[in-house]
């Protein structure tokens, strides 16, 4: 037990160390960056769909997941541990109404444990929440380079959570959640001779922010039998509204730029943000609920919706205020399920396998230019039996679009690859002989 959770831990540190490696998506620009976790690969290859929970997956989405009754196939006397790794490769193409590009990213997307305790159930892991990762430039009206943008970091959280088993039917829980990151944003102002030549000195300011704060997440699950093959699901969560703490620094600097894009500071100095209030703010992370239904027959098809709500006209951020871009109220709609052929197959692997296929419809609540940024996914997956006790490796993919061309934007047209291993282990077995 000791070893598995010191690799875990070592795990869990690289995970931090390498997790704001996300994205290189323009819409990374506003806020605290693109949203990265969408839930296990599990939930992805669904849509996103949360509501469904058993006992060897973790679901992340929903602290009630972690808590259940005890297993027939372990004598009725416990629940196994279950550890979770997943990484995501994608690859997005931009477009605008004059050119085109393309780019590419990995990261890990979430590390988690479960553990039982009788009715109990704790949760305890570490991910990347959002990331930003952007190189924006504008043109002045001689088609020359005027401003040129760059952004790097985004959002970690850490979380610990509880479920608790209050009936047969009906599980409540609640996570703990630590978020923490820092984000850099730059921008450079160039300059002319009246040839329409470079002067040799650019300037350029450095916004960063360390961000952290706590946050919660409570959730409930709800499961019943309806009539002798079929079983109904309903879950829900809620977030309440929460306060990041954003410690500000500011930078001008006066800079040289090579052949190569290199920048050479000459001079520099720090902004008075004391002087503004700003050395210190506050950041609303907006409360935000989920409820899901769906109906199933036990370990052989599940389908089921989903749909969240996010405050996001609540966002507010005095250091960083963008002309051009505002929040309003977010939405999403999850319809997926899955497929078994038989799960209980020995002679045939193939039909132990689980299909996944799921639909996502998301207005994301951010207004770029007067347009609402929308995104839609669709995806599918597989889940593969490995080892023993029911583990098992998990392949989703998803393709979508994001955003725009309209209104001097852009359209983003994306592929996901999504890899994901879900293993159980007994720790807690009683004894047979003394």
């Amino acid at each position: 037990m000791t070893k598995k959770l010191l690799i875990f831990a070592f795990v869990a540190v690289s995970t931090i160390s390498i997790a704001q490696q996300g994205t290189n998506s323009p819409y990374s620009f506003y806020g605290l960056g693109s949203l990265k976790f969408k839930g296990t690969v599990e939930n992805q290859s669904m849509g996103g769909l949360s509501v469904y929970s058993d006992s060897i997956h973790i679901n992340l989405r929903n602290p009630a997941s972690y808590a259940g009754t005890n297993l027939a196939f372990y004598n009725n006397e416990s629940r196994p541990v279950k550890f979770s790794i997943g990484t995501s490769f994608s690859s997005t193409t931009l477009e605008t109404t004059t050119a085109s590009d393309e780019y590419g990213s990995s990261s890990i997307s979430y590390l988690a444990v479960a553990l039982p305790i009788k009715k109990f159930g704790i949760g305890f892991g570490v991910l990347p929440y959002t990331s930003v990762g952007y190189k924006l430039q504008s043109l002045n009206d001689e088609d020359l380079l005027q401003y040129r943008y760059r952004g790097e970091g985004g959002l970690n959280r850490t979380f610990f959570g509880l479920g608790y088993q209050l009936s047969k039917n009906l599980k409540i829980g609640l996570d703990v959640q630590y978020n923490f990151g820092s984000i850099l944003n730059t921008s450079i102002a160039f300059g002319y001779t009246d040839q329409g030549l470079p002067l040799q000195y650019q300037s350029r300011e450095e916004k960063r922010s360390e961000l952290g704060g706590f946050s919660y997440n409570f959730g409930i699950a709800y499961k019943k039998n309806i009539g002798k093959s079929l079983e109904m699901m309903f879950a829900a969560t809620y977030s309440p509204e929460a306060n990041l703490d954003s410690e500000n620094q500011s930078e001008f600097a006066t800079i040289t730029i090579d052949s190569n894009e290199t920048e050479f500071v000459q001079s520099s100095t720090d902004v008075d943000l004391a002087a503004q209030n700003l050395l210190n703010t506050s950041l609303v992370m907006p409360s935000k609920t989920n409820v899901g239904i769906g109906i199933g027959k036990p370990r052989k098809w599940f389908v089921g919706l989903d749909y969240n709500f996010l405050e996001a006209s609540n966002f507010t951020n005095r250091f960083v205020e963008i002309d051009n871009a505002s929040f309003e109220n977010a939405s999403s709609l999850s319809v997926g399920g899955f497929f078994i052929p038989k799960y209980d197959s020995f002679s045939k692997y193939w039909k132990r396998i689980v299909y996944r296929l799921g639909l996502r419809l998301e207005q994301t609540g951010l207004v770029v230019n007067n347009e609402s940024i929308e995104e839609f996914g669709i995806s599918f997956g597989v889940g593969v039996p490995v080892g023993r006790l029911f583990s098992n490796a998990n392949i989703g993919f998803e393709w979508g679009q994001r955003g725009t061309s309209a209104a001097n934007l852009v359209n983003e047209s994306f592929y996901s690859i999504n890899i994901s291993l879900s293993l159980n282990d007994r720790w807690f077995e009683k004894r047979k002989f003394n």
